[in-house]
Order: structure tokens, then C-alpha cells, then sequence
């Protein structure tokens, strides 16, 4: 994450480094990172996957589609939330944990995008959680909540769907740039006081304001 370099050693992943679909693989990858760096401080949650799957589809495929989204998009987040918590404690440190979620966790999404709002929502309830119940030992949790960004899993969703009648739902006239979702989310880990743990920072050009 550009935001971040020069201010911290940051050790990321792709879809090669870890199979977030495989219920372990979260697991492997904290174990990687720990092999690597030896501690951690911030764990900055930002995988996920934005695939439909119509109300129509037959039974098996609306199962998996919803399965494979949580998984990668909420179980994985929270096995890694759960080894960070437990890494801090063991260490006698705190930690900063930063989710990065979305719009769709309060105002929803398309018909054959629900298992990915509710991913998000859950999210979101992870974050909050965990602020709520870990704050005295210092490991303080928020979210960030992009909408559209220009990233390629959002380029395919605009093309099909008529980008400018997207475009027209966000006040500020474009998608977010994937830097100012970094600047966010480098913010909560490393400047955000105290004080705001539990804080969820939205990104989306006024596309949906709480």
C-alpha cells in the first residue's frame, strides 16, 4: 500500500500468496507473515470478491455463490482478526486492526449482489465488536467503507451495468481512486487517535451519507 511505504514496513499478498476460499488459508497466511516479519502491528483487512448470483440460480449454485463469498469476504477477515488479537496479547501489546468494507453494508446492493452487502455489514459488526470488547488492552479496530473504486473488480461491474448511470448516483461525478482509499485506511493505522476505535470512514463521494 503506497500510503504506508516509508512510514512502515508493510508485508502484502495476492491471490497467490494465500487461497482465502480455502477455510485454512487465512491461517497459512498469518503464519507466513509471522515467519517473515516476526511481529505484527496492524493488520489491514482488504481481500474480497464482488461475483453475483441471481435469486433464479438453481439451489447448489446460490449456496456456493454465497459460501465462497463469506468465506473470503468475512470468515477469513476474522480468522485473521482472531490470530492478530491473540498475537497482541501473547506479546503484552496492542495492535490496530483496519477493515476495509463498503456502501453496500448500509445501503445494500444489486439483486444478485446480496451475500456481498451482507459480507460487508458483517464487517463492519466485526469492527465494531471488537472495539467494543478489546479497547482496555489497547487493540483498537475501524473500518473504511469505499463505494465504486477504480480497481478491476469495479471496472468489469460499471461496463456491464451503463457506468454513467452509476456515475450519476455519486454527487461527486467519479469512482473513488484507489489512493484515497489507501490514504484512509493508512490514517486509521498509524495517525487515527485512541479515541476513535470503532470508527468507520466512508469513501464514496456522497453516495450514501449517514
Amino acid at each position: 500500500m503506497d500510503a504506508l511505504e516509508g512510514r512502515a514496513h508493510v508485508m502484502g499478498h495476492g491471490s497467490a500468496d494465500a487461497d482465502l476460499s480455502d477455510p485454512l488459508g487465512a491461517e497459512r497466511l498469518w503464519d507466513a507473515a509471522i515467519a517473515r516479519l516476526g511481529r505484527v502491528d496492524v493488520l489491514i483487512n482488504n481481500a474480497g470478491v464482488f461475483e453475483p448470483v441471481a435469486v433464479e440460480a438453481p439451489l447448489d449454485d446460490w449456496q456456493a455463490g454465497w459460501g465462497r463469498t463469506m468465506q473470503i469476504n468475512l470468515q477469513a477477515s476474522a480468522d485473521l482478526c482472531r490470530r492478530a488479537i491473540l498475537h497482541w496479547r501473547e506479546r503484552g501489546a496492542g495492535g490496530r486492526i483496519v477493515n476495509i468494507a463498503s456502501r453496500a453494508a448500509y445501503r445494500g446492493d444489486s439483486p444478485a449482489h446480496w451475500h456481498y452487502a451482507a459480507s460487508k455489514a458483517g464487517m463492519v459488526a466485526i469492527t465494531k465488536s471488537i472495539a467494543r470488547g478489546f479497547a482496555r488492552e489497547q487493540i483498537l479496530a475501524f473500518a473504511v467503507c469505499p463505494g465504486f473504486t477504480m480497481t478491476g473488480m469495479a471496472d468489469d461491474y460499471l461496463a456491464s451495468r451503463g457506468g454513467d448511470k452509476l456515475l450519476a448516483d455519486i454527487p461527486l461525478g467519479r469512482v473513488a481512486d484507489p489512493a484515497e482509499v489507501a490514504s484512509a485506511a493508512a490514517y486509521l493505522a498509524l495517525d487515527a487517535p485512541a479515541s476513535m476505535t470503532g470508527a468507520v470512514i466512508d469513501v464514496n463521494g456522497a453516495s450514501f451519507v449517514r
